[in-house]
């Protein structure tokens, strides 16, 4: 028997995730594939939202609108499923280098927005080792991905919307306003698989630009916790209990996206080094991210076969990203308004256009 429904979900990360529930409020019914593979991009990252990047310590791209929609979305996600997931913190970053210290030091004399000295640069001697003091970075938020995406999985599964099997391309079926999948027809499917979107007929050709990332959990017992992120080349976050997230790393070559004995002794020693309390390694994480070259989003529906659409390429912004460009999406399909031009898959209709 067939199931009809108005889009058709391939993937439940954070943008799999969030299309469901921008879907959800605007009455559109969907359903969503998604294989539970355990080491996916969303699955395995920090889900830290710091509204600064890089070493000179700039505004990342929408930050201002970005975070203020990524609060209420996340607010208002804990009212539907009962548990909160977004937590305010600040990011210690405990200077590397004199270098790197004066590089914040004069970010700070700009204007440079979320950016202050704490009262007491040494403050932290007592639990790292540093030399140059250190700079608070603020408004910065903690989401807790792997709750969040369990409490996601949990609501669909009750509401019979998760199909719990790997998607097969060769299957699917697509004509101008309709899409066939197996015994599921749709107006529209939306890919929002992350890497897996690098091999579909559909996106291949988009400049994407995958990076592997890894990352330790480690215990640290009776250390603090508090809502603080400290950050010293690798970032401590806290993750649950006595556990932290340790990383991570970013390599544009890469043989495969495993766990490596390297990363992982790299990282201890690096710890050891900065951290005064002992620590054991309890799991070794990694994966592959969805990052572009442009380092910004696809968002959309194919400019040829328009009943094919996607929600990826958010690198590690995906926290922050996913929230806002689910609801563009959904407000594009219900209503027509048009997506921001520089994150628009259109904008490469050219490229996307080729036979």
């Amino acid at each position: 028997m067939r199931r009809q429904v108005e889009i058709l979900i391939i993937g439940q990360g954070i943008c799999g995730s969030f299309l469901h529930l921008e879907l959800e409020k605007a009455g559109v019914s969907h359903i969503v594939i998604d294989e539970a593979l355990p080491f996916t991009a969303s699955r395995v990252a920090a889900g830290l939202i710091n509204p600064v990047t890089g070493r000179r310590l700039v505004t990342t791209w929408m930050i201002d609108q970005l975070l203020a929609f990524a609060v209420d979305a996340y607010q208002r996600l804990a009212g539907v499923l009962g548990s909160t997931f977004l937590e305010p913190v600040v990011v210690a970053d405990l200077f590397p280098t004199a270098q790197m210290r004066l590089a914040f030091l004069n970010r700070l004399e700009e204007g440079g927005p979320y950016l202050r000295l704490p009262a007491d640069e040494y403050d932290l001697l007592g639990r790292f080792h540093y030399t140059f003091g250190y700079g608070l970075i603020e408004s910065c938020y903690l989401v807790d991905l792997p709750g969040l995406l369990a409490a996601v999985r949990r609501q669909m599964k009750e509401q019979h919307l998760l199909w719990e099997e790997r998607f097969e391309a060769g299957e699917l079926e697509v004509a101008d306003t309709q899409i066939r999948y197996r015994d599921i027809e749709a107006r529209r499917i939306i890919f929002c698989d992350g890497v897996a979107s690098f091999s579909n007929p559909y996106f291949s050709r988009l400049p994407f630009a995958p990076n592997k990332g890894e990352a330790l959990i480690v215990e640290i017992p009776e250390f603090q916790r508090q809502r603080t992120v400290f950050k010293k080349g690798i970032s401590l976050v806290p993750w649950r209990d006595d556990l932290y997230w340790v990383g991570s790393s970013y390599e544009w070559s890469f043989e495969h996206a495993q766990p490596t004995e390297e990363f992982r002794q790299r990282t201890e020693a690096a710890l050891r080094e900065w951290l005064k309390q002992p620590f054991r390694t309890v799991e070794h994480l990694a994966s592959v991210r969805p990052a572009t070259l442009e380092r910004r989003p696809f968002v959309g529906f194919h400019p040829v076969h328009t009943a094919v659409g996607i929600l990826n390429g958010m690198g590690t912004k995906g926290c922050s990203l996913a929230p806002y460009f689910a609801h563009e999406l959904v407000r594009f399909i219900s209503t027509g308004s048009p997506i921001r031009v520089d994150a628009d898959v259109k904008r490469f209709t050219r490229v996307l256009s080729r036979h």
